[in-house]
């Protein structure tokens, strides 16, 4: 298959990945902020141990729900990664072998994150720290969350795996290999990296619930916005500061988000 295939693959593979969690939103009752209608509602106040089927108490469907929403939200950060790659085949004999490579493994990488976070969930779940639908029950854990992505935009941990993202043609040259195999291991590479630097944004849908489309919409778009070569250093630790200031907000003020 052609790169152009390839990129029309990539494409339909993210629209498809955005409807999924529509309907998903959509049968749990869910508007586009995540707000709950009635049966949202009902679904939110069950207990995950009463002696029914549920599927946001089970490992299997939180797995789906979450390795979509890793396609949904991680797939249009790798465009800038894509796109480096896609010169270095005019430059350094890079293979469309190698592009698929580079993709898979980084996809592969992140469902490996939806099924630790789904197991996560499920813990907070059974703990009763979240509600049925990924809520966080207590303002002050919903704080202390926001704050605590917030100051890890300033680590060091951030910044080395911020500069691999923000960077992929350097990373690609220091361990360049065209083949299926090399792509896969970049791929890998990369994903881990990408995994260091964008966990905290995907733990911030415990603050308004994990099928909160507006959350994944504005976290997609900040995180492509950290990884573009022009403004990527110049959000990071603004954003930082803004997650610190929400979170102190909602110290202060908890009526704002958990009225009464």
């Amino acid at each position: 298959m052609s790169r152009s295939a390839l990129w029309v693959g990539f494409f339909a593979l993210i629209l498809l990945a955005w409807w999924m969690m529509y309907v998903m939103a959509m049968d749990m009752d869910l508007d586009i902020l995540g707000r709950p209608g009635p049966m949202g509602q009902n679904m939110a106040a069950m207990d995950p141990r009463m002696p029914m089927y549920m599927p946001m108490a089970n490992f299997g469907p939180l797995f789906g729900m979450w390795a979509a929403m890793m396609a949904a939200m991680m797939l249009p950060t790798l465009i800038p990664t894509m796109r480096a790659y896609s010169d270095l085949t005019r430059t350094a004999n890079g293979t469309t072998a190698g592009m698929y490579g580079v993709v898979l493994a980084y996809f592969l990488i992140w469902v490996g994150f939806a099924a630790l976070i789904s197991g996560v969930q499920l813990a907070l779940l059974f703990g009763g720290v979240i509600d049925m639908l990924g809520v966080a029950k207590s303002p002050y854990v919903a704080a202390g969350l926001l704050i605590a992505v917030g100051v890890f935009q300033f680590t060091r941990a951030k910044e080395i795996c911020h500069g691999v993202c923000h960077s992929p043609t350097l990373y690609f040259m220091t361990r360049w290999d065209p083949s299926f195999i090399g792509g896969l291991k970049m791929g890998a590479g990369l994903g881990a990296f990408c995994v260091g630097c964008c966990w905290g944004f995907m733990s911030l849908g415990f603050v308004g619930g994990v099928m909160n489309l507006a959350w994944m919409g504005l976290a997609t778009l900040f995180m492509i916005l950290e990884k573009l070569p022009q403004v990527g250093h110049v959000v990071t630790k603004p954003m930082g500061v803004l997650l610190i200031l929400a979170g102190l907000l909602l110290i202060a003020m908890p009526d704002l988000a958990y009225g009464g």
